[in-house]
């Protein structure tokens, strides 16, 4: 159990909220394998540019062609991208350029009804309670902003963005790095001290709690076993209590 007496509840989605599995075998190969007509069709526009140009900067190239050595409207071009889409995700990377390109990916699918998110039952009766009971949820994950809102908008459950009045990805910091709490606090309003932090990695918690942080662990079905770092462990949302 873990008993919270603050005022805003962060949340992790792979393993938090969402199984590991729905990311690994669903999300992830959809990217994948949709990524070469994708590019054909959608790389001159403008908000895939600018995820190629996220991804060129990530990987230490000062623009698009520097990186590619040709157009990504090009064949070569889009075999080049297609060929570090793949070498990314193979070393499940959580490069910022990657994760805005799959996240626009994932819109097609999602858009289409080809894609639902998959989220523990837990889940949404505990996004109600919460905001019911006055306190706010926001999410802050690897995965974009723009993904987080679509992976929200269509889950099985239904749309439920209107649980959540934030979000946050890596363009705000590591996971791993204390300073990305001290952030969100900050762009919240909330102190460090008022908000828990929930997720699946001891590895992110450890540096929620070092800039002030509450946090909890998740063990859901299907997660991968580790230590609990001293972090309070939970199985479903159910087991918070408040105060």
């Amino acid at each position: 159990m873990i008993a919270f007496s603050g005022s805003l509840i962060l949340l992790d989605i792979e393993g938090t909220v969402s199984p590991l599995a729905f990311v690994h075998e669903v999300l992830f190969p959809f990217a994948r394998m949709e990524v070469g007509e994708f590019l054909a069709a959608h790389a001159a526009e403008e908000p895939v540019a600018h995820a190629l140009a996220q991804m060129a900067s990530d990987s230490g190239h000062a623009s698009i062609e520097a990186w590619l050595g040709a157009p990504p409207t090009t064949d070569a071009g889009r075999a080049r991208v297609v060929a570090e889409v793949k070498k990314l995700m193979d070393a499940d990377a959580k490069a910022t350029g990657l994760k805005q390109l799959q996240g626009l990916i994932w819109e097609g699918g999602f858009r289409t009804g080809t894609l639902r998110s998959t989220i523990f039952p837990d889940v949404p009766p505990a996004l109600a309670a919460w905001t019911a009971d006055g306190r706010a949820v926001r999410i802050y994950s690897s995965g974009s902003v723009a993904a987080q809102r679509l992976f929200f908008e269509f889950t099985e459950a239904g749309d439920l963005r209107g649980f959540l009045s934030g979000y946050y990805d890596t363009t705000t910091g590591g996971k791993r790095e204390a300073e990305s709490y001290t952030a969100i606090a900050h762009d919240s309003g909330y102190l460090p001290g008022e908000i828990l932090f929930l997720s699946d990695v001891p590895e992110e918690l450890d540096a929620a709690r070092a800039s002030g942080c509450r946090t909890g662990l998740l063990l859901r079905p299907g997660n991968k076993p580790v230590a609990n770092g001293g972090h309070p462990t939970i199985s479903s949302f159910a087991e918070i209590t408040f105060s």
